[in-house]
């Protein structure tokens, strides 16, 4: 008896736990409606940091996004977002929540996806969630599985590792507004991007976790080859924003990669046993100094 009193007990307390979030996030959405107008009001930008404002992303990238798709003509309300852990943090589910766009995510984790599946959201929007880990053989392949037309509205790349190559390979779709990682260790002079592994995984590859992604350079010249315009970079330094040229207006233009460019101070480094060190500023490069990364100007394998 005591068994299924103490289970009876255990899933009361989960019960009110449930509504807990689900009142947290009617509250937070409710201010994000708000902040949105902010956003939409707003004109031409000093820095995209005059807009941010976090709901569920990580950093201020949900109110940037908001300015962004109020001021640009986005046919289609559709996102794909790559790497996307269980979403519970991430960029494009308040776009989903709070504009009704349609998305298809994706994660290498099954248990990412099943958290995506069984969350309560999944049902309300027109969401769809895959597990794949994605490589530059098989990018056009998964995307295409999304049904969306060709011009998606916003594309995010966080893979922490191949992102570059990812976006280099992608073809199938001409998204509007594209938003990828950058790694800002790497600073913004050399276009350099760890050398493309099918299988790169962080952590592994580094036990740092500072050894991942392109350089602002590298991403940049990527883009100019596309047809896209930067427009700058959020104010944590780790996501770079672009546009399609054709897509630019008196609100929203490009941006001199000297200008926009933040570098990050967020200091997520890691010992050998994976515990938290709080490097910080130039030390950080010292941690990755002499690891390989992929000249893309010169595409030769150099030390960093």
């Amino acid at each position: 008896m005591r068994f299924f009193s103490k289970l009876k007990s255990l899933a009361r307390l989960s019960d009110v736990m449930r509504r807990q979030l689900e009142m947290r996030e009617i509250q937070l959405l409710a201010i994000g409606k708000q902040l949105s107008w902010a956003c939409y009001r707003a004109g031409q930008l000093d820095s995209l940091a005059d807009v941010e404002f976090k709901i569920f992303s990580q950093f201020g990238d949900d109110g940037i996004i908001q300015w962004l798709i109020h001021h640009l003509d986005i046919p289609h309300k559709t996102f794909i977002e790559f790497g996307v852990e269980n979403y519970r943090e991430s960029n494009t589910r308040f776009l989903m929540m709070n504009n009704n766009w349609s998305g298809f995510v994706m994660d290498g984790s099954k248990r990412n996806i099943a958290d995506i599946v069984n969350a309560d959201y999944f049902w309300k929007y027109d969401l769809t969630a895959k597990c794949a880990f994605i490589d530059r053989n098989n990018v056009n392949e998964l995307v295409s599985l999304s049904s969306f037309d060709k011009e998606v509205g916003l594309l995010h790349i966080d893979l922490d590792g191949n992102d570059y190559w990812i976006w280099k390979e992608l073809t199938v779709i001409s998204p509007v507004i594209v938003v990828i990682e950058f790694n800002s260790i790497f600073g913004a002079n050399r276009a350099i991007t760890v050398p493309y592994d099918k299988g790169f995984r962080r952590t592994e590859k580094h036990h740092s976790n500072l050894y991942f992604g392109a350089s602002i350079s590298a991403v940049h010249k990527l883009a100019e080859r596309k047809g896209y315009s930067f427009i700058g970079c959020n104010s944590a330094g780790n996501n770079a924003y672009f546009v399609r040229k054709d897509k630019l207006n008196g609100v929203v233009g490009e941006r001199a990669l000297k200008n926009g460019y933040v570098a990050s101070k967020f200091r997520e480094s890691r010992n050998e046993v994976g515990d938290l060190t709080f490097v910080s500023g130039h030390n950080r490069t010292a941690l990755i100094r002499g690891m390989p990364v992929h000249n893309i100007e010169t595409d030769a394998i150099e030390a960093f």
